[in-house]
């Protein structure tokens, strides 16, 4: 039941973040979204100050934040909001879904059980050939990946 649950968390997480496959690609401007969007919208410091309720020197120092990566997501919804947009983020697998994501890390750490445990094995003249070493690897990496109950983390 569980490993079902489990399942189903996964393909739906995978679905929400479907959207956002393509955002992967999109390039951050230099100098941040604030700048970019104020300045196509040909929007002084101070215009964008007034809408936040706050100083020109107050928006620099937003947009300056946003650049160096110190800002908050709650600072850039008002900035958004201010703009009438949204502020959109997620935080998305660097390659592939999340599924992709546990397959790998399983097939990680099982070839690392797998070959360390083959290792000792050989010490003891008891190693298995490559065929069989990537069979045990295979299967290990399904079985932690049916018990998630395991760190694949570590």
């Amino acid at each position: 039941m569980a490993r079902n649950r489990q399942r189903l968390l996964i393909e739906q997480l995978d679905e929400k973040l479907g959207p956002f496959h393509q955002a992967k690609a999109v390039m951050v401007p230099e100098k941040g979204w604030i700048h970019a969007i104020r300045t196509t919208l040909n929007m002084t410091m101070a215009q964008l100050g007034n809408k936040l309720n706050i100083t020109r020197q107050g928006v620099k120092k937003m947009e300056d934040s946003e650049a160096n990566g110190t800002l908050t997501l709650n600072s850039l919804k008002e900035v958004a909001q201010a703009l009438d947009m949204k502020l959109v983020y997620a935080i998305v697998p660097k390659q592939g879904s999340i599924d992709q994501l546990i397959t790998e890390k399983a097939e990680k750490l099982a070839q690392k059980i797998v070959l360390r445990t083959n290792q000792n094995m050989q010490l003891e003249n008891q190693g298995i050939g490559n065929e069989k070493l990537n069979k045990t690897i295979k299967d290990l990496a399904d079985e932690l990946k049916r018990d998630m109950s395991k760190s694949l983390w570590d």
